[in-house]
């Protein structure tokens, strides 16, 4: 029965994260198509839905004690319009919308986006391979919902990056510099971007530029234990 439950509630997962990316991805298609001008391409309005999402969680989580104002939420999305602004006034709507009323993906336990670093399904430290300059950085990830959020420190309210699962293959690799490495692809469309977001150094969300992902553990036991709650 627990081994059921259990494979019951990450299919529930699967499902949300499935819902949750489709969702966006149908809205920011609908939204482009009912207001042309506003976003130059779908991916704008696509990244846009991720740092909502973020926004979201940080007004509303209940240990956010230092909740981000408009300005912090503006500066987020600067440029993510093939380089140009969007409207100040767009974002203020949102930030307002979203301030006052939290949005959820409704399910039968209730659970919303506010929760969603609360029960993850692993959590550690990892080296993550950069995508255009290929540094290796520390950094904290969280598996949950079938999507891996990364941070800077553990104590961060806001990730750093989101990599949804979907669609996503996992494989122990071999690297020169590292040890114990997995990498995340996508076996169906190969040379493509990954679809994820990130933060950029001025706090700005702006889309992922890897086609994979090369991610090292302390260990192989560590790195196997992830490959297996990922896969």
């Amino acid at each position: 029965n627990a081994y059921k439950s259990e494979n019951v509630s990450t299919e529930k997962q699967n499902w949300k994260a499935q819902k949750i990316d489709r969702m966006m991805e149908a809205f920011a298609n609908w939204y482009c198509q009912c207001n042309p001008g506003i976003f130059q391409s779908t991916d704008a309005c696509y990244i846009l839905s991720f740092s909502v999402i973020m926004l979201n969680t940080s007004l509303h989580n209940p240990n956010v004690k230092d909740k981000p104002p408009f300005e912090r939420f503006m500066s987020m999305n600067r440029g993510i319009n093939n380089g140009a602004d969007l409207q100040e006034v767009l974002l203020k709507n949102l930030f307002e919308s979203i301030k006052n009323e939290p949005f959820s993906i409704p399910e039968d336990d209730g659970n919303d986006l506010t929760h969603t670093f609360f029960n993850p399904s692993r959590e550690g430290w990892l080296l993550k391979l950069g995508g255009r300059v290929k540094t290796w950085k520390r950094r904290w990830f969280i598996l949950t919902d079938n999507c891996f959020y990364y941070f800077e420190y553990t104590t961060d309210k806001e990730p750093l990056g989101i990599i949804p699962l979907e669609n996503l293959s996992v494989r122990p690799v071999d690297d020169l510099k590292k040890p114990n490495c997995f990498e995340l692809f996508n076996a169906n469309c190969k040379g493509q971007k990954i679809k994820a977001c990130k933060t950029d150094g001025d706090g700005r969300v702006v889309e992922g530029k890897h086609q994979s992902y090369k991610i090292s553990a302390a260990s192989k036991e560590d790195r196997d234990l992830w490959i297996e709650a990922i896969q």
